[in-house]
């Protein structure tokens, strides 16, 4: 009896079908959707958004995207929140934004949700890093620690006091403290 080999779908198959809530994303041939969010995710993908734009998009540095599909090397992600650089921001002849981006940001944060596997986030993570992002972030909330991902793959713990890396440009200070600080409103 011979099996039934079902083809993976292709990207641009992928990039067809209909938008899912929450969102799904096409890596390594899979079709995954995304966890709802809950309210921890919320809170920090919502303060992490206001912190970076009050410093970066006010002076034109880089914009923070909550929840923005990207599309680049042979995958189709959506980081809880991907910044671009203003620069490379695309934007139309009118001078209004892009729907569709087909570059990899500059610094893609993920948040980790509660039973989501964190080697398919971080295997996001390390693919950007891979096609040229310049950092990345992992939030693990339950353990109140953020993983960053730097150019070469090279991967950092940070817990408590410890600063975070931010990209370059950005005038921002954050300790993980500060960032998990944002869950309690006592």
């Amino acid at each position: 009896m011979n099996a039934i080999v079902q083809a993976k779908p292709a990207l641009e198959e992928f990039l067809k079908l209909p938008e899912t809530e929450p969102a799904s994303e096409f890596i390594d041939g899979e079709i995954l959707q995304k966890p709802m969010p809950q309210g921890e995710h919320s809170i920090l993908r919502g303060a992490l958004c206001e912190t970076i734009d009050r410093v970066a998009q006010t002076r034109k540095i880089a914009k923070a995207f909550p929840e923005l599909r990207c599309t680049f090397g042979g995958m189709a992600i959506v980081p809880d929140i991907a910044v671009f650089r203003w620069e490379r921001i695309p934007f139309l002849p009118s001078g209004r934004i892009a729907n569709i981006f087909e570059i990899n940001p500059d610094w893609s944060i993920e948040i980790l949700s509660p039973n989501q596997s964190q080697t398919k986030v971080l295997g996001k993570l390390l693919h950007s890093s891979r096609q040229g992002t310049e950092l990345g972030w992992l939030l693990a909330p339950e353990e109140e620690s953020i993983l960053a991902v730097f150019p070469g793959q090279k991967v950092e713990l940070y817990r408590g006091t410890d600063r975070l890396p931010i990209i370059n440009g950005i005038e921002l200070e954050l300790t993980v403290d500060n960032v998990f600080s944002w869950l309690s409103f006592g």
